[in-house]
């Protein structure tokens, strides 16, 4: 309780707010790795519901998105109002060997990849997290609102990993 209130003291309701989200975003890997615990090799390839993709397939999508969000990041932090472009998870999906990528590799990459722009997020003023630049099919968005996305990224996922193991019997 103690330290609560020195946090609150200390910070502005901002960057209380900014905290509360990046240890949100730091926490995605772990509930990841929960939402696979347990599955074989076999489980994790399945793809048990026609037209979604296997478990495998949804870590790779979340693994690749990772350098997209902190190239999109450090652009605002480093330029005025930039512009960045959409993309079509499809075609990666399609085209960077998911198939053949290891998990665990692929979960620490992501883990890696947040504990540095974490350290960088941590530093920011609240100045900082309003700077934005321009998305191309979704207009302006912040620091704080693309964080608030890659935060939450990993957590929309886990329902279909959940869909998968029960349509699996696992």
């Amino acid at each position: 309780m103690g330290f609560v209130i020195v946090v609150i003291n200390k910070l502005g309701k901002g960057e209380l707010m900014s905290a509360e989200l990046i240890d949100s975003y730091m926490q995605g890997p772990q509930l990841l790795r929960e939402a696979i615990a347990g599955m074989t090799a076999e489980q994790i390839d399945a793809a048990p519901i026609p037209g979604k993709w296997s478990t495998r397939q949804v870590i790779c999508h979340l693994a690749d998105f990772e350098p997209i969000m902190i190239t999109r990041f450090m652009r605002i932090l480093s330029e005025e109002n930039p512009s960045f472009p959409g993309g079509n998870p499809d075609l990666l999906a399609g085209s960077l060997a998911y198939e053949s990528r290891d998990i665990e590799t692929e979960i620490r990459y992501i883990e890696a990849s947040r504990a540095h722009m974490a350290a960088i997020l941590r530093t920011l003023t609240p100045e900082q997290f309003a700077r934005g630049g321009v998305h191309s099919e979704y207009g302006p968005k912040t620091i704080t609102q693309l964080l608030t996305a890659i935060a939450h990224h990993i957590q929309n996922h886990i329902p279909f990993i959940e869909e998968k193991r029960k349509a699996l019997g696992c």
